[in-house]
């Protein structure tokens, strides 16, 4: 098997992994989890900021110093990752060891040190892109932002993108950017859409009700971390009127040219610019999980952005197919994403009407 230990945020992450409790974190009496259908296509539902004080209490939770202190999650995981590399650290067994067949996932958040992002385009917003700032603005600017939540006490970041939907307010990311496998969902979830080295164009948008598959809340499966967040309009309009959406689709042709999108945050990037990646994606070669992977460079913060096919660099406009996901530890240069297919289009038909 192969592993990996990187850097972790000890004093932070271990905070929030033995309960030191978070300021501002939901009530208890806000809180309901609901499931529909059965299988594979069932969807678990969480109430967030459904009334006006929750929604001032979590903007009054979000200071800039908060947002600045916030650990990158994402493709280096949910809490529960994160407990198992930090038992591992010290020298623990651990429930989340990966089998020997195959090399462990990273999921492991990670903080450190921050320099401009150091760019491995081959070609500018050409046909293969391992991870460069995006600076040709379009909607794709306006559309991918990042998410700032608590998980287990600590404050996480990671990345998502609005999508077309009937209630004009869907949000689409990682699973494990909206709930912690079968632990618990984030409390304090708001998606700033356009953000750019510290500015909040848009403004922010806190949730109203989370969604993710069954088969993520019950067992954490790697093939279905998807999230689907309906949020709160923002004096009166709805996310899709300000910032617009990127189209959506299921059940897709495999092995498309795609472009992923998203906010990493870890060395060699900072969190603070757009970043993409760009070409072919192929299946997970470890026959574990029925995503797809995408040659990235891209690091932690970056979970739950966009992958857009049939993208025009032009208008920045494109169709979501997948979001950011993982990393393999003996593989650290491909990004993976789940396939969105018939347990991703029953989320979203539960989600876009909520």
């Amino acid at each position: 098997m192969t592993s990996s230990l990187p850097l972790l945020a000890g004093a932070v992450l271990v905070a929030g992994l033995i309960g030191v409790p978070a300021t501002g974190t939901t009530p208890p009496e806000h809180r309901q989890t609901s499931y529909g259908w059965t299988g594979d296509t069932a969807v678990a539902e969480h109430l967030g900021a459904g009334s006006a004080a929750e929604r001032r209490r979590v903007l009054a939770y979000w200071t800039p110093d908060r947002m600045a202190a916030a650990a990158p999650i994402g493709l280096l995981g949910p809490v529960s990752g994160v407990l198992g590399a930090v038992t591992g650290l010290l020298g623990l067994k651990t429930a989340f060891e990966t089998p020997a067949t195959r090399p462990s996932v990273m999921r492991v958040a990670t903080v450190g040190a921050r320099t401009p992002p150091v760019g491995t385009t081959r070609t500018r917003y050409g046909a293969r892109v391992g991870g460069a700032r995006w600076g040709a603005g379009g909607q794709v600017a306006r559309t991918t932002g990042r998410v700032f939540m608590t998980l287990g006490g600590t404050d996480f970041v990671c990345s998502a993108s609005s999508v077309r939907s009937a209630n004009l307010d869907l949000v689409v990311t990682a699973g494990h950017c909206v709930k912690n496998g079968t632990g618990a969902w984030a409390d304090n979830w708001v998606f700033v859409p356009g953000y750019d080295r510290g500015r909040k164009p848009y403004g922010q948008f806190t949730a109203r009700r989370m969604f993710v598959p069954g088969a993520w809340a019950r067992g954490g499966d790697d093939s279905h971390d998807i999230g689907m967040v309906a949020v709160n309009p923002r004096g009166g309009r709805h996310l899709a009127q300000v910032v617009g959406v990127q189209d959506i689709a299921f059940d897709t042709a495999r092995g498309r040219q795609t472009h992923g999108f998203g906010f990493p945050a870890d060395l060699p990037y900072d969190g603070e610019n757009l970043v993409y990646c760009a070409g072919p994606v192929r299946d997970d070669p470890h026959g574990q999980t029925s995503d797809q992977g995408l040659r990235c460079d891209m690091t932690a913060g970056s979970s739950g952005g966009p992958w857009l096919s049939g993208f025009d660099p032009v208008t920045g406009h494109g169709t979501v197919t997948s979001v950011s996901s993982f990393k393999y530890s003996d593989d650290r240069g491909t990004m993976y994403g789940p396939y969105f297919g018939e347990a991703a289009r029953r989320l979203y038909a539960a989600a876009q009407r909520s």
